[in-house]
Order: structure tokens, then C-alpha cells, then sequence
């Protein structure tokens, strides 16, 4: 029996010899990634401790060497285990362990088999001008999107019907294939089917094997009452459809508002202005003032000044949420006359006579009171 200076496995790994297939994959990582060359270059020491834990998970990760290593440990038959850099024959699938451990380097997944799933398509905005009145009210609209379609050809399969897939040569339907760099190996996407793991012997004649084909769809789109420039509607399930028989995305609908030619929004409110004449504010009236509902009555007050808002009650937009209505807001503008008439002119002489301007009077005296 050949006498070995070499450490124990188990005390290189710093397991038990009960330790079960996890708990010595686990410690062989720990120490993997800690004495990794990449992680400590031109430290020797570090070199010998990674490949001296590798040859040890080597055996032990094997249960007949394992088996055969609790038996005889270092000494078999006579010949005793390869050292690593000779091990290359013995270890077979050697290269699966630098492959776990390049997953852990670079966050792959835990599977062998890396075959693309289903993915979701993809989301669409569109943009839409709705009136004024239209954004109070609410209204169905329809509306013509270009998006990708699942092909009713293949039924989104990309195959032509009758065809099949098959195992991607390249990968044998894996959807990953191993790149080796001296006794490293890595995985990677396949670039012959990108991870599909499958390949199209006749691909559709319609949409040439994407499973995908652009067409445009008209929707009739709900406009909520109440809805407001920047709001934007997600309607589910009206995006593109997803590869290979995946879910559909959403559409977002960005709504803008055109402006009014009378009125204008605050919140739920409607603003608008009413002109009166300069008789009409002294002696008041009653006119009829436009809303979003049709026209109503509205009292000016005698005396009442420029500038003045009055308040229509319930004739705004109604709340998205279902909270009421806003008012409507009606701001007073009193209208100056031009190029007055003669007989005009005399009765405003006249009542100025009668009726002196009295503010005027009052902000002279405080204005001389103040610098006196």
C-alpha cells in the first residue's frame, strides 16, 4: 500500500465522514469561491488550497469514490487516487463542478436544462385626444393600435403545420452550452437556438418562425366621466402577445384633453366668465350663463363689482371617484362702453353729478392725511 503525505478530504473540506451529498457541496463552494485564482491572483497558497479542495469534492462527491476512499483512503490497490492535475481522466464530469460554480460567480440559475419559458409581451402606450365635453361626460371611443399578434398559421408555434421542432443540435435541446478554458467550465446561452433548446425543421410561411406577426387591432376604448389631462387608462391584456404562447401585455391609453373655447377645469370645477354691462352691475339682472349642462339663469346682484365670482352649484366634472360633482365658477367682467353717443355721454355726466365718486374723494384725503 503506497504511503501519501496528502490531507484527509474530509478534513480538507472540513466536513464529517457522515456529512451528507449537500453539506460537502456546500463546504466545497465556500472554499471554491474563497481560494478561487480569480479572487487571489499570483497567491500560490491560494492555487493549491482551491485545487486540493476540488480533488477532495472530486471523490467524495462521487459515491462509489467515496465509497472506495472510506475503504482504502489515499492508497487503492496499490495505485492510489490521481492527483488533480492528473485527474482529469478519472473525475469524469468533472467539469459540472465548475459549472455550479461559475452560477455562483455570475448568478446563474440552479438548472442544467436553461430552456426559455413563455415570455410575456410586451406593454404599448398610445396617446389620445378626447374633447372637453367628452372628459365630463365619458364616452366609448375606438381606437387602432398596431401590434404583434399571435399568427393563426402556427398557433404561434412557428412551425408550419405538419412540421415539428426538434432538439437543437448544438446544445441536444439543453438551451445552454459549456465552455471550457484549461480545467474551467462555464455555461452559456446556446447562440444556435438562444436558449430555446429547440430549432424549427419548417418554419410558417406566414410569420417565418417567429410565432409573431404585426397586424392592426381596433378596440373600443371606455372613457371614464370625470378623467383628466395626464391620466392614464391600463387595459389589461391588450398589449403584444407574448413569445411562444405567452400572456399578452397591457395597454396604457395617455389621455390629453383638448382646451375649450369657454371654459377652462380647476380640479372638478369649470371656470368661465360672463360680461355684463356697467348698468346691468349697478341696477343687477338675471342672464342666462353657459355650462357643460346647457344654458341656465343666473342672478347678478344689484352693485355688483368686477371681479366677482359667482357659483353655479354641480355643474363641474363629476369625481373619477364617484364623490359628486364640481361647480361651476362664473367670474364677473364688467364691460367699459367706447365712443359714447351724446345722449350717453350726458347721462353719465348727470349721474356723476348726482352720484360724486366718492373713492375717489376718499383716497386723495388719505393720500394728503398720510403726507401731512
Amino acid at each position: 500500500m503506497a504511503s501519501t503525505n496528502k490531507r484527509d478530504y474530509y478534513e480538507v473540506l472540513g466536513v464529517s465522514k457522515s456529512a451528507p451529498a449537500d453539506d460537502i457541496k456546500k463546504a466545497y463552494r465556500k472554499l471554491a469561491l474563497k481560494f478561487h485564482p480569480d479572487r487571489n491572483p499570483d497567491d500560490k497558497q491560494a492555487e493549491e488550497k482551491f485545487k486540493e479542495a476540488a480533488e477532495a469534492y472530486a471523490v467524495l462527491s462521487d459515491s462509489e469514490k467515496r465509497t472506495q476512499y472510506d475503504q482504502f483512503g489515499h492508497s487503492l490497490g496499490g495505485s492510489g487516487f490521481q492527483g488533480f492535475r492528473g485527474a482529469e481522466g478519472a473525475f469524469e464530469g468533472f467539469g459540472d463542478i465548475f459549472g455550479d460554480l461559475f452560477e455562483d460567480f455570475f448568478g446563474g440559475g440552479s438548472s442544467r436544462t436553461r430552456r426559455r419559458s413563455a415570455g410575456r409581451g410586451s406593454d404599448l402606450e398610445y396617446q389620445l385626444e378626447i374633447s372637453f365635453e367628452d372628459a365630463a361626460f365619458g364616452k366609448e371611443v375606438p381606437i387602432e393600435i398596431p401590434r404583434l399578434e399571435k399568427c393563426s398559421h402556427c398557433e404561434g408555434g412557428g412551425a408550419e403545420p405538419g412540421s415539428k421542432r426538434t432538439a437543437c443540435p448544438e446544445c441536444r435541446g439543453v438551451g445552454e452550452i459549456r465552455m471550457s478554458q484549461g480545467f474551467f467550465s462555464f455555461r452559456q446561452t446556446c447562440p444556435k437556438c438562444r436558449g430555446e433548446g429547440e430549432r424549427i425543421e419548417k418554419p410558417c410561411r406566414e410569420c417565418h418562425g417567429r410565432g409573431r406577426v404585426e397586424r392592426r387591432r381596433k378596440i373600443d376604448l371606455k372613457i371614464p366621466a370625470g378623467i383628466e389631462t395626464g391620466n392614464r387608462l391600463k387595459i389589461s391584456g391588450e398589449g403584444e402577445a407574448g413569445e411562444r404562447g405567452g400572456e399578452r401585455g397591457s395597454l396604457y391609453v395617455l389621455v390629453r384633453v383638448k382646451p375649450h373655447p369657454i371654459f377652462e377645469r380647476d380640479g372638478n370645477d369649470v371656470l368661465c366668465e360672463a360680461k355684463i354691462s356697467m348698468a346691468e352691475a349697478a341696477l343687477g339682472t338675471k342672464i342666462e350663463a353657459p355650462t357643460l349642462y346647457g344654458k341656465v339663469q343666473l342672478k347678478i346682484p344689484a352693485g355688483t363689482q368686477p371681479g366677482t365670482i359667482l357659483r353655479i352649484k354641480e355643474k363641474g366634472f363629476p369625481d373619477l371617484r364617484g364623490r359628486g360633482h364640481g361647480d361651476e365658477l362664473v367670474r364677473i367682467s364688467v364691460v367699459i362702453p367706447e365712443n359714447l353717443k351724446d345722449q350717453e355721454r350726458k347721462l353719465l355726466e348727470e349721474f356723476l353729478r348726482i352720484h360724486p365718486d366718492s373713492s375717489k374723494k376718499n383716497f386723495f384725503t388719505k393720500w394728503r392725511e398720510k403726507f401731512n
